[in-house]
């Protein structure tokens, strides 16, 4: 960034906040939407309510009162943030994630906390879960929607409920189920995408993939290995042979002929000729920090078993396995290649793409302390989801503008680097013009400094993972890419 953009960031940082101006009824909330978003974007070390109030002067119970009580629509606000996105970075080859993220808490009181499944460390903890949507464009990603997960213990307790604030209309509701929910509004808010993708803990669930083909939204799911289904369309039964004298139990119908019994899509793979005539094919996948991924992957229509045990439409099964660590990824996808406008390279584009909600996970915890909240109500910790929604926003609107249109180029400046930028302008607001410019240029020289020793890590690390790929006699400027491309990008709904 130049001097002369950091020193323009207050102004744009205004201006973004003026388009909430009509969630907030008065200028009380008003003021303390522009602390609060100010100190996420401080070096606050924990950005709670408190730490923030004290960094700028304000009172801890105020900025506790605006996530609890003070009046002011934060769903208003949600939608509001949809709706910038959908008009001002809208992109044909747009993705969205849905993924779940957990917050570690030692106490009892605070809603939602429960002994469940933590993914940031990989076991059953005592742990806040919310369920969020990404959505990711070329030079341009950041968080769509986040919801808390109530478990079923905390959602049929109504001491707790009423302790916590928690809505009488919001029911316990499955992670797949909260994330229709959320797909729900955001589509209701005109964002759209080429397709969606996710990991195993929605894959897995038949109504949530129903659900997306229902609201005529493209997938590439995540599925675990024992999902089940078949690579050669089954014979479906309607009615049981007429002359047929048993007695017992009558068999429901339709159903699927006895000698057409569904399998596990690892069977599949081991044991199917489709699978086993077929050759793997090497793909780069991608291009990390760490250099090119590149996977082998086979793929085959698929009918996927239905809850009624019955075939659906067709679909595409992709089996993946990377060549250096020998991991295996199953993905199910509701578009098929040879339809108008799907490329096999394009679906797995699709399937690989979650890495951009950890980017988002990564950034908005460690950068806006989307996890330091110390508040327990309902109300109080979705507002401070949003707060942070917005403030990501923010980050990734200016991020986009001043690192160019070029997505082969979007790496130069991060996130992470757009906040400390703005903390810079938030330190200095009070100096005279000349110690803001000196430390406008410490700033700047900073970011070239991070920039070049990024560019230099990500050069060294590119080199090992070439290496350790030819000793495998995999040349990765010979095999295909799944690079992005205009021409194999759906823009049509299913």
């Amino acid at each position: 960034m130049t001097l002369r953009q950091i020193a323009r960031l207050g102004r744009e940082l205004v201006t973004f906040l003026a388009l909430f101006r009509d969630c907030f009824g008065r200028r009380e909330p008003r003021e303390l939407l522009q602390v609060y978003v100010q100190g996420q974007l401080s070096d606050v070390h924990r950005k709670t309510a408190e730490g923030i109030a004290l960094r700028f002067d304000k009172a801890p119970r105020t900025l506790q009162r605006f996530l609890e009580s003070i009046k002011w629509d934060e769903e208003k606000m949600l939608d509001r943030c949809q709706q910038i996105i959908a008009k001002d970075h809208a992109h044909p080859e747009a993705i969205g994630v849905v993924d779940e993220s957990g917050v570690a808490k030692s106490g009892k009181g605070t809603v939602g906390v429960a002994r469940q499944w933590n993914g940031n460390r990989g076991k059953v903890d005592n742990c806040v879960v919310g369920v969020h949507l990404s959505y990711s464009a070329p030079g341009f990603h950041c968080l769509l929607s986040s919801r808390l997960y109530l478990p079923e213990e905390w959602a049929n307790d109504p001491v707790r409920r009423k302790e916590n604030g928690v809505p009488d209309d919001v029911d316990f509701h499955t992670k797949p189920q909260i994330a229709l929910q959320q797909i729900d509004r955001s589509l209701e808010n005109n964002v759209c995408v080429a397709a969606w993708t996710c990991d195993e803990l929605y894959g897995r669930d038949g109504r949530f993939l129903d659900g997306l083909h229902q609201r005529r939204q493209v997938f590439v799911a995540e599925v675990p290995q024992d999902f089940h289904g078949w690579v050669r369309e089954p014979l479906v039964l309607h009615s049981g042979p007429k002359t047929s004298k048993k007695r017992g139990r009558h068999r429901k119908y339709p159903r699927v002929a006895a000698h057409c019994p569904s399998s596990e899509i690892r069977n599949l793979v081991k044991h199917s000729p489709v699978f086993r005539n077929q050759a793997w094919q090497r793909y780069r996948i991608k291009d990390t920090d760490r250099g090119p991924e590149v996977w082998e992957v086979k793929h085959a229509t698929f009918w996927r078993k239905d809850e009624n045990g019955l075939p659906g439409r067709r679909h595409c099964l992709i089996v993946a396995r990377n060549v250096l660590t020998g991991e295996v990824k199953y993905f199910v996808a509701n578009r098929v290649p040879g339809e108008p406008k799907v490329t096999f390279r394009w679906l797995l584009r699709v399937a690989f793409h979650r890495w951009s909600v950890e980017r988002c996970f990564r950034m908005a915890k460690d950068e806006l302390g989307m996890d330091h909240y110390q508040v327990r109500g309902w109300r109080a910790v979705h507002r401070h989801f949003y707060l942070t929604q917005a403030s990501y926003l923010f980050c990734s609107r200016v991020r986009q503008r001043y690192d160019g249109a070029d997505p082969e180029q979007a790496d130069r400046l991060t996130v992470e680097q757009v906040r400390s930028a703005v903390n810079t302008w938030l330190a200095t607001a009070d100096l005279s013009p000349a110690k803001r410019k000196v430390r406008y240029e410490g700033e700047r020289k900073k970011q070239q400094y991070h920039q070049r020793r990024n560019r230099q890590a990500r050069i060294s690390h590119t080199k090992t993972r070439i290496a350790q790929l030819n000793r495998l006699g995999i040349d990765v400027s010979r095999i295909k890419s799944c690079a992005t491309s205009n021409q194999d990008c759906p823009v049509s709904p299913v």
